[in-house]
């Protein structure tokens, strides 16, 4: 099978797309073959290693799994002896954060990282529904969000601010969001009340007051943000922060009115259920920017970490249903 790997820490030029031989799964384990996958900011994350912690959990001096890949969607082939839960033929997706091995034809894994794609959703849209959205999940379920409230989100065009604008949607809430020009009319039709385009104004600079700021790039700080919230604010960002400082500030401003909550995930348990229900409801729908064949993975590496995608960038690997 054709599979993408990377044998050390790098950049996208040390990817390679090789073939090997197809895994068979254990008693406990399905076979799936991989339709489609995303690259998305963790796989770059695991890809480069950076931050410097990701070394702790992916391995110190080199990767311990090679196969790169997160997310996936794809048909059960082969079940394990024990599999009682998924039948052949189903149609499936799942997300591991630390790597799933998914950039592949096929992968194994064990039925507590699968789950069921809902009715007339197809394989792409199933991939590009899990990265993002499920850190989007996050944000919104570490706050209790009211009525009447007031909220922004920067990077509202990114893979987790594309899910989290729309998850946010949800809520009787006014919703400010930052983007850049071409994204207007994107972010508009998810649920924006205010824009700033990011590419001729700063949010900062302005004197509105909000509830929560949802930094969902990482691009922002919380002192810069900190003026724009109300009492009893809080800021959450998807990044550590440019010192690591946003692992500590919680703490920190635990006694302060303005706080700052970091958004350690929830389980998928939680989380995909949620993202399904709104995609059979017609809730969410991911927002997908590019396409890149398995054998181009490279260049889509090197598309997705200039950080100017929108949404998702989808891997085709095999005919999409």
């Amino acid at each position: 099978m054709k599979a993408s790997i990377r044998r050390r820490y790098g950049s996208p030029n040390q990817i390679r797309v090789e073939n090997i031989e197809k895994p068979i799964p254990k008693d406990n384990q399905v076979l799936v073959k991989v339709h489609a996958t995303t690259v998305n900011r963790t796989d770059c994350a695991n890809l480069t290693a950076k931050p410097f912690i990701m070394r702790f959990v992916l391995g110190l001096f080199k990767p311990r799994k090679i196969i790169l890949g997160t997310d996936f969607a794809g048909e059960v082939i082969t079940l394990g002896k024990n599999v009682r839960s998924f039948s052949i033929g189903d149609n499936v997706f799942g997300f591991i954060d630390t790597g799933s091995e998914s950039q592949a034809e096929y992968i194994t894994t064990t039925v507590g990282n699968l789950f069921l794609i809902p009715k007339k959703i197809n394989y792409k849209e199933a991939a590009a529904s899990l990265e993002g959205a499920n850190y989007a999940y996050t944000f919104i379920h570490k706050v209790s969000i009211q009525p009447a409230q007031k909220i922004l989100i920067n990077g509202a065009t990114g893979g987790i601010g594309s899910a989290l604008l729309q998850f946010v949607r949800q809520y009787d809430v006014k919703i400010t969001a930052t983007c850049n020009t071409k994204n207007i009319k994107l972010i508009q039709s998810l649920g924006a009340d205010k824009i700033y385009d990011y590419t001729k104004e700063d949010f900062t600079d302005d004197n509105d007051k909000y509830d929560f700021i949802f930094d969902a790039v990482g691009k922002s700080t919380f002192g810069k943000c900190k003026p724009l919230l109300k009492e009893k604010g809080i800021y959450i960002s998807s990044e550590l922060g440019p010192y690591s400082q946003n692992i500590f500030y919680p703490l920190l401003t635990s006694m302060l009115s303005k706080k700052v909550i970091f958004p350690l995930p929830y389980s998928k348990q939680k989380t995909i259920p949620y993202i399904s229900n709104l995609l059979e409801k017609e809730k969410f729908k991911p927002v997908i920017d590019r396409e890149y064949s398995i054998e181009a993975i490279s260049k889509a590496y090197e598309y997705v970490m200039t950080g100017e995608k929108t949404g998702n960038v989808i891997i085709n690997v095999l005919k999409i249903k």
